[in-house]
């Protein structure tokens, strides 16, 4: 099959666009043949060996963890699903042994591995994941709109559905909208819970796009002090609920505008690791702080019927085709998008 890999960790130039092997299938696995494939930071982090991501080569690995494609093949043992089916792929595949598999908090599970950092990924024209990491999708969904939805939505909706439990009546600050995170959370806040949104970026361009894509205010924090701003907006109330995917950069603005009962959820570091935690204020003020890391397999399901029924519509910025591989990483380097980048086998 076709596919881009790496052999050695580097810059764009490292992706090699070639033939792999086709996936072998297993009991209890279905290999899909890949329609689209999104990019995320995981992927640009793995091919640059940073950030905890580094390995040793040989073997090649294959990148990419989200995807979306039609099933090709079933193994022995699979139910439910058949060759045709059009699917999304979650792909952080859980060991379905450990108790916090066998108690459906398979989000936790410790031996989990990711597509296109641990195991050959969804950049080529096949990839073969267990059965239940694989969920049908409607034909009104495009294969690329749905390609762009499991590592953005997955942790959006367990932060801000499960664990924050957001309220219609409440408020929440999504950091960074023009990431892939930071629009899934406008779209979960506005679109299924009904929410009041406000949003940040960095340009009046990105800006119109957030609110066309439901937040109601939009700080441009290369202008505006966030921690201000939203003491205007919310007459010096403060927010419900932050979703932060962001890190260090703005911890300290975004947490100081929680207001009394506020809860602070995070699942991403793109600026820095470590921040400075007031211990007086979040106590004083009874705030919740938690972390997390994608979302479980009921999440996944839960975030497709959204998907299925039109109640989300991920943002794409450019599709490439998958030889363009190392096109697609130098544009996500270049931080000049809103919303998704896509590669089509």
């Amino acid at each position: 099959m076709k596919a881009v890999y790496i052999e050695s960790h580097g810059g764009p130039e490292a992706l090699v666009y070639g033939e792999r092997p086709d996936p072998a299938i297993q009991p209890n696995f279905v290999t899909v043949r890949v329609k689209a494939a999104s990019l995320n930071r995981l992927d640009v982090y793995t091919r640059a060996g940073v950030r905890g991501m580094r390995r040793e080569f040989p073997p090649p690995l294959v990148l990419g963890g989200d995807s979306a494609g039609d099933i090709a093949e079933v193994g022995p043992g699979v139910n439910g699903l058949k060759p045709g089916d059009r699917v999304i792929i979650n792909p952080r595949i859980s060991c379905g042994r450990c108790s916090y598999c066998l108690t459906g908090k398979d989000d936790l599970c410790s031996r989990s591995t990711m597509l296109g950092s641990q195991a050959d990924g969804s950049y080529a024209e096949y990839v073969t994941v267990p059965q239940e990491n694989a969920v049908p999708i409607a034909d009104t969904v495009a294969y690329d709109e749905a390609a762009a939805v499991p590592t953005t939505y997955l942790p959006v909706w367990n932060m801000v559905v499960r664990h924050a439990q957001l309220q219609p009546w409440e408020t929440v600050l999504a950091l960074s909208a023009s990431a892939g995170v930071g629009a899934a959370a406008i779209q979960v806040a506005k679109d299924v819970i009904g929410a009041r949104v406000i949003a940040t970026t960095s340009s009046e361009e990105k800006a119109a796009k957030a609110r066309e894509l439901g937040a109601d205010e939009v700080i441009n924090y290369k202008e505006e002090d966030i921690a201000e701003r939203i003491k205007e907006i919310t007459n010096g109330e403060g927010v419900d609920v932050v979703v932060d995917h962001v890190g260090a950069e703005f911890f300290p603005a975004a947490f100081a505008s929680l207001k009394r009962g506020g809860r602070y959820g995070n699942c991403g570091v793109t600026t820095g690791y470590r921040a400075d935690l007031h211990l007086g204020m979040m106590f004083t003020k009874a705030i919740t702080v938690f972390g997390l890391f994608m979302g479980s397999h009921k999440d996944m399901r839960e975030i497709t019927h959204m998907l299925n029924v039109g109640k989300i519509k991920p943002a794409i910025h450019q599709v490439f085709p998958l030889e363009k591989a190392s096109e697609a990483h130098e544009a996500m380097e270049g931080l000049n998008f809103f919303g998704k980048l896509i590669l089509n086998p």
